[in-house]
């Protein structure tokens, strides 16, 4: 039996590169789709967010001299792009899904209306959330926060590249420490980049749990939805007693 009815799943852009240096690698996001046409065979109901990293990034053309609201326009943009691939592939795996963006672009996608992507979860269908929040200095990390709450979500699912939270990069720093279970305060406190503030406080405001955990090994996410201990869980001091 599944552990959760409804998550939301939160997905980087760099997930979808795989070991390329830009854009969507197929092999990348057909393995990711198979885990989560899975979890919807369990009856588990799917949200997701997803970045636009690997297409454009706002913060770092802003670093460069744009203006930060149009970058982060353009950020959402390729969020768009990004949502359009992911419901190409899971409708051509025979999963029903839409996809609902905060900017209006009513040939591509649905706009975001909060009661239609409920019941597009109750009829079993994925929802992908698209263009971020619809607002400039808003991150998609935010954006999940954000909506996992409206649909009323039991967690987020925070995919990376790594199995968890530690206390360094485990990349640059040997020594670095993986976390099992962390509090809200601990994430903000120690700075650990597991999400940006503003969407750590939100979740701190609604006890919304966080599972942070390596989308890269396969039947992750099933694992997951079924309740086993998968990577780093970020939530309220009493969360599970």
């Amino acid at each position: 039996m599944p552990a959760y009815k409804r998550v939301l799943l939160k997905l980087s852009g760099e997930a979808l590169m795989g070991d390329d240096a830009f854009g969507i690698n197929r092999s990348t996001i057909e393995g990711m789709v198979n885990d989560i046409a899975e979890i919807v065979k369990l009856g588990v109901q799917v949200a997701v967010v997803i970045g636009g990293g690997n297409i454009f990034r706002g913060l770092a053309a802003t670093a460069k001299g744009m203006e930060r609201a149009s970058a982060d326009y353009m950020g959402m943009l390729a969020t768009v792009l990004n949502s359009l691939a992911l419901q190409n592939v899971l409708e051509n795996k025979g999963v029903r899904t839409r996809v609902q963006s905060a900017i209006e672009m009513r040939e591509l996608a649905e706009p975001y209306i909060r009661r239609r992507a409920v019941r597009h979860l109750e009829k079993k269908r994925i929802v992908i959330f698209a263009a971020g929040t619809g607002n400039p200095y808003f991150t998609t990390d935010t954006a999940a926060a954000l909506r996992a709450m409206e649909i009323g979500a039991e967690v987020i699912m925070k995919a990376t590249k790594v199995d968890g939270v530690y206390s360094a990069d485990p990349v640059k720093d040997p020594s670095a420490v993986k976390f099992d279970r962390l509090t809200y305060l601990d994430v903000l406190q120690k700075d650990l980049k597991v999400m940006d503030a503003t969407a750590i406080s939100l979740c701190m405001d609604n006890d919304l749990p966080i599972i942070v955990f390596n989308l890269t090994v396969p039947g992750n996410i099933k694992r997951l939805a079924l309740g086993e201990q998968v990577g780093t869980i970020v939530a309220g001091r009493n969360y599970g007693s």
